[in-house]
């Protein structure tokens, strides 16, 4: 009887699973709207002890968003001393809304996955197919950062895999 063999184990091909790199915390939006003056003017000493004063562990593990709702001018300061309080608790922030959020989160993955698996020469499958919110701006940006890394690029699973890029040889 002949041995079967495990043809996609054996191959020289990485599967990479972004989801795998996501992370799964709640995405929450802090509105800079709710601590300005009249809901108009951002007052510094005010800001301030609202900073020193407020209970940051809310954000514990949670990806932040941080945005303006108001129409109103806060200072680029004002988003930096909001960093300095969100980023010893949370575990990600970001200027914009959820989806910016959401497109910030793809970015780290993808720079995660990139150094944890020393993708440069390699032949790449991206698993398809996932729960990846925002996914064609999460494959569009993968692509983008693989290409000049990989020897080849493909989608899918790696008994099933669409080509996606492959690199001349010289």
């Amino acid at each position: 009887m002949e041995e079967i063999v495990n043809r996609v184990a054996k191959s020289p091909l990485v599967s990479v699973d972004l989801e795998d790199y996501l992370h799964s915390g709640e995405t929450v939006i802090f509105d800079v709207k709710d601590v300005l003056f009249e809901g108009i003017i951002l007052k510094e000493k005010d800001f301030r002890t609202f900073l020193k004063d407020n209970d940051w562990s809310v954000y514990q593990d949670k990806n932040v968003g941080l945005i303006c709702s108001a129409e109103a001018i806060v200072p680029t300061w004002a988003y930096m001393l909001l960093v300095t309080k969100l980023k010893p608790v949370a575990n990600s922030v970001t200027f914009g809304d959820k989806e910016d959020v959401e497109k910030s989160l793809i970015d780290e993955a993808i720079a995660s996955c990139i150094r944890e698996n020393d993708l440069k020469e390699k032949k790449v499958v991206i698993k398809g197919c996932g729960n990846v919110k925002n996914i064609e701006y999460a494959y569009t940006k993968v692509t983008d950062q693989l290409l000049p890394l990989v020897t080849s690029l493909m989608y899918g699973e790696p008994c099933s895999t669409v080509p996606i890029y492959k690199q001349r040889k010289n």
